[in-house]
């Protein structure tokens, strides 16, 4: 193999971990389970400290186990309690029904405190315990599971710095759309099958689940409920079907992009399910989603894992470029789908993690199906419309510039509207 193709190997392989529920309330549950490791024991008291990015994506969503509760105090306090570190965004998959009780008769009590991290990074958990006479703090930044600072009574155990991921971002935004193309032509499909094949497993198991139960609004099952049900309709509906049961509570692993289960879903499970519905060989469905996860990541790595910018649009990119590899298209092609895909829903704002979201993945598929159809007749929005630039890098970096930068008050003031200030 090249080096390039071990390097984005190596990327996909760290992004594309499977994860227990929303990944929010999961990070503030991993904090919490390794303070409570720290200590030694079930702390007496927490003080939970989150930035504006973690408080809205926790606000909405079932924690997964729990049933029916929500919020950073149950996040925390079941993490400490019956939470397994070393499972890291599976950390709540050992809790059992008594752990869930016992949660639900501590919240209220005062043992668990919530605060708001200000003017700090837009993913940012600190958490503050005590018991059994000792303290512990634990911090995360940048990345839901990148810990960059421990403490056990005030001394230091853990330190790494919190550079580390902005300096990961940074390196991605020097891959280009070709080079991606070239790695999901030439990689070995046994490596890609390897790294790959666990999200068509555990992405398409929960789409089912979510078709199946009564999750959320039913945004899925909505889609294929009015009588059509073609492959497009099919690609759109699996995709939201998989976040109305993940944003419920359903406790089924999904397996992440950029942090983000429902971008995980979004980016893999059109590709998949449009290739099954279509009858395609299986080396084009695994080089079609080497494609479809690496534009996503390369989108992101401009954005950032958190921001006002829905992540499901830079998701959709992904995964209507793979379609049009899936299709037998062109780079060509496939860069003017991205553009035309960016171009039309780059405005749809994230307020936090919720059934909602399914119904943003579905307007997002769809809307990459238009860049697609779009794109094989050779129309494509140009320079110097809006934000779309001369080539289809330059048009990433843009978008991702407006998300990172120009979307940072949209991100203060979405947080006062959703807590009441």
């Amino acid at each position: 193999m090249t080096q390039q193709q071990q390097e984005f190997l190596s990327i996909l392989r760290q992004e594309l971990v499977p994860a227990l529920g929303c990944t929010e309330p999961i990070a503030i549950a991993y904090a919490a389970a390794r303070a409570r490791r720290l200590l030694g024991s079930f702390p007496e008291r927490m003080v939970v400290s989150c930035s504006g990015n973690i408080i809205k994506n926790v606000k909405g969503v079932i924690v997964p186990t729990t049933g029916n509760m929500r919020g950073i105090d149950t996040s925390a306090l079941l993490g400490a309690l019956a939470g397994d570190p070393d499972r890291e965004m599976e950390v709540l998959s050992t809790v059992r029904p008594e752990d869930v009780e016992k949660v639900r008769a501590l919240r209220g009590t005062g043992v668990c405190t919530v605060k708001p991290l200000l003017g700090t990074a837009n993913l940012h958990i600190i958490i503050e315990a005590e018991g059994g006479g000792h303290t512990a703090l634990v911090e995360i930044i940048d990345a839901h599971t990148n810990v960059v600072r421990e403490e056990r009574n005030g001394e230091t155990v853990l330190l790494h710095e919190a550079s580390g991921v902005r300096q990961a971002q940074a390196r991605r935004q020097k891959m280009t759309v070709a080079e991606i193309y070239d790695f999901a032509c030439t990689a070995p499909l046994s490596e890609l099958k390897a790294v790959l094949g666990n999200q068509v497993v555990c992405n398409l198991s929960i789409a089912e689940e979510g078709l199946r139960g009564d999750y959320g609004v039913r945004v899925g099952h909505t889609l294929l409920s009015g009588g059509e049900q073609s492959a497009r309709r099919k690609a759109a509906a699996y995709a939201a079907a998989g976040s109305d049961a993940r944003m419920s509570g359903c406790v089924m692993p999904v397996v992440v992009n950029s942090g983000s289960g429902n971008q995980g879903m979004t980016v893999s499970l059109p590709v998949i399910v449009y290739a099954r519905e279509m009858g395609m060989e299986e080396e084009a469905l695994y080089r079609a989603l080497a494609l479809s996860n690496l534009i996503a990541i390369y989108q992101k790595s401009f954005i950032g894992e958190l921001s006002a910018y829905c992540g499901v649009v830079s998701a959709a990119c992904g995964s209507a470029a793979g379609l049009a590899f899936l299709c037998g298209e062109s780079l060509e092609v496939i860069s003017d789908t991205i553009i035309n895909t960016i171009a039309n829903v780059s405005g749809m704002v994230c307020d936090g993690a919720k059934p909602s979201c399914a119904a943003k993945i579905a307007t997002a598929v769809d809307a990459g199906f238009l860049a697609l159809d779009m794109a094989r007749t050779g129309h494509v929005f140009h320079d110097g419309e809006g934000l779309v630039k001369r080539d289809v890098d330059e048009t990433i970096a843009a978008f991702g510039r407006m998300g990172r930068e120009g979307m940072k008050s949209t991100d203060q003031e979405i947080l006062r509207i959703m807590v009441g200030q």
